[in-house]
């Protein structure tokens, strides 16, 4: 007898872009059967005629904060849970929230709304090795720790280095080709990186990344270009991505549908002459947190956050949207949220950028084709990160599935409610298991800890 049973749906064969109508027999976390199944199941789900979706991968995003959770709840991998998301890639732009041991500690003992996969993030090893001063160039001593931090990670299971090159000037090239030495050539990782500068400086950040790339023979992952160069030159930055793959390296890019970023209002993303960069004043740039949630600032607000709040999360309505639409449309780009909150305050991107991308994108305003959107959310992120049993509805493959009505699915987070869940999302299984019904979530427990090469 199966475990579970799913009928009447309109099954999504992402390689082959065609919908199967039929039916779905799962065992032992497993897909066993797609079709017309006549084996008998401990539960029916009956898919209404609603799309039966691989679960959403989402290859760059920002874990919990245990500092701010107390272990005590889950944050934005309950969003994502929400959205139909099953599976996430932690530890970007530099940045661990937590050593990956105690994430990884953490899921093993209380489980998790959806898998995590994490890199091991240089800005986060920089502080580990001794090194506070985000302007400073790292020692000769403080990298050799720094080139055994990332060995003994990637021996525990990171899927590789994330760079957050804007967020700490003092990393240059070289530094962050070094860290990478005892992995060097490793095809099987990757590397990632929040660009150098975005705007004017967008094309120069894309060469750097691809001679970090180059230099370290490891395929190489460009985080959110969405924010990078949606101010008037994503056309020549994909083109430049396009050649750099024509010469042969291992280049791909993630981006999220949303015109305004989110990151730390201390970061040295706003330092001076950002927003000359961006063509923009204070009053573009929204805080998110008490005591100052949903203010926009004004020079004296903004330079007082700076100084006396420099963790709180700030929203920058600084890109064009249509640009960010390009991206999204390009092959070698993939869908991602590089969602992050912090108190449950944040951007939205954490809560809707998948139902965004389908309901508005694909199916009202017709930006983007409904088998490339869903490929660049399931199988395409599946394949970068090597995932042999993910991102397809196959048989023999994992039993993460997302049920969701095309004719409803929507984003409902918005800027002053970022974690507000999506519309028309019915079902999401993770390891076979039900963890949404009825769009209410049952077990926030399912997820695993994968390490490289598990799944």
């Amino acid at each position: 007898m199966l475990d579970l049973k799913i009928v009447n749906g309109k099954i999504i064969d992402v390689e082959n872009r065609k919908i199967i109508e039929g039916d779905i027999g799962i065992k032992d976390g497993l897909i066993t059967c797609i079709g017309n199944v006549n084996e008998e199941a401990e539960k029916v789900i009956d898919a209404g005629g609603h799309h039966v979706s691989p679960g959403f991968i989402d290859i760059h995003m920002h874990e919990e904060d245990f500092s701010l959770t107390g272990k005590k709840e889950y944050d934005i991998s309950e969003t994502m849970l929400s959205m139909g998301v099953t599976t996430c890639v932690t530890g970007n732009c530099g940045n661990n929230r937590q050593s990956i041991e105690e994430l990884y500690d953490f899921i093993a003992e209380n489980g998790n709304p959806v898998n995590y996969m994490t890199y091991i993030g240089h800005n986060f090893l920089r502080r580990e090795a001794g090194n506070a001063d985000i302007y400073q160039k790292s020692s000769k001593s403080q990298i050799e720790a720094m080139q055994y931090m990332v060995k003994k990670a990637v021996d525990f299971g990171a899927v590789g280095i994330s760079y957050g090159l804007e967020y700490c000037p003092g990393i240059d090239a070289e530094e962050a080709i070094a860290i990478a030495k005892e992995i060097k050539g490793r095809d099987d990782l990757l590397l990632a990186a929040h660009y150098r500068k975005d705007s004017l400086h967008a094309l120069d950040a894309i060469e750097e990344m691809a001679y970090i790339g180059r230099e370290c023979s490891i395929p190489f992952q460009i985080s959110h270009l969405s924010s990078c160069s949606a101010y008037g030159n994503m056309a020549e930055a994909l083109n430049l991505i396009d050649k750099v793959a024509e010469s042969g390296q291992d280049i791909t890019v993630d981006a999220y549908p949303y015109d305004a970023f989110s990151t730390f209002i201390g970061s040295a993303v706003f330092d001076e002459g950002c927003l000359e960069l961006w063509n923009r004043d204070y009053d573009s740039i929204m805080l998110t947190e008490e005591p100052f949630k949903g203010r926009f600032c004004d020079k004296d607000l903004f330079e007082k956050v700076r100084k006396e709040y420099p963790n709180m999360l700030a929203v920058a309505y600084v890109m064009n949207e249509s640009e960010i639409v390009q991206a999204l449309n390009h092959p070698l780009v993939m869908v991602a949220s590089d969602g992050i909150y912090r108190n449950h305050s944040g951007h939205p991107r954490g809560a809707g950028t998948f139902p965004k991308v389908i309901g508005q994108y694909v199916r009202d305003e017709k930006k983007m084709e409904f088998f490339d959107a869903i490929y660049k959310m399931t199988y395409m992120p599946a394949k970068r990160l090597k995932l042999k049993r993910k991102g397809i509805i196959k048989a023999g493959c994992d039993a993460d599935i997302t049920i969701f009505n095309f004719d409803t699915i929507i984003d409902k987070a918005t800027f002053q409610n970022p974690q507000e869940k999506p519309q028309g999302i019915g079902y999401v299984l993770v390891g076979g298991k039900i963890a949404v019904e009825n769009g209410r979530t049952i077990n926030n427990k399912l997820g695993k800890f994968y390490r490289k090469g598990e799944a």
